[in-house]
């Protein structure tokens, strides 16, 4: 059964270059683990008066957020791909990191629709790309 990570925090557009580096290293590394990241940035996220993106990680002013997640073939492949991209000291930011990780929140989860298009994505992220036209 496939297992999905969630991760949402906030982006000022000045650390958009070195986030994206950041999350394209990590996107290769559980790529090699049987995982597919996928990084998005909010698009006409409202404020909402209760709860929102936005909200939910105290954004500042100029701020925007980042949604994004891991598809994992199953939970034990991601807790054994953790293990090892947690003792993976390339994959720790120099310095600073570019969001603030007291603002950031993330969890497991376990599919409760969708499991059929989850495994074709995993299987379609595994497939060559042709460079042929």
């Amino acid at each position: 059964m496939a297992y999905v990570d969630g991760f949402v925090l906030p982006l000022h557009p000045d650390k958009h270059d070195a986030y994206k580096a950041m999350a394209e290293s990590f996107a290769r590394e559980a790529a090699k683990l049987g995982g597919v990241s996928i990084e998005t940035l909010g698009d006409g996220l409202e404020p909402g008066k209760l709860t929102s993106f936005p909200k939910s990680v105290h954004a500042e002013e100029g701020e925007n957020v980042v949604f994004s997640f891991i598809i994992w073939p199953d939970k034990a492949t991601r807790d054994g791909a953790w293990e090892k991209i947690m003792g993976m000291p390339e994959l720790m930011p120099e310095g600073d990191p570019p969001f603030d990780g007291k603002r950031m929140f993330w969890g497991g989860f376990n599919p409760l629709v969708g499991e059929e298009a989850l495994a074709t994505l995993l299987a379609s992220a595994r497939q060559p790309v042709s460079t042929e036209g």
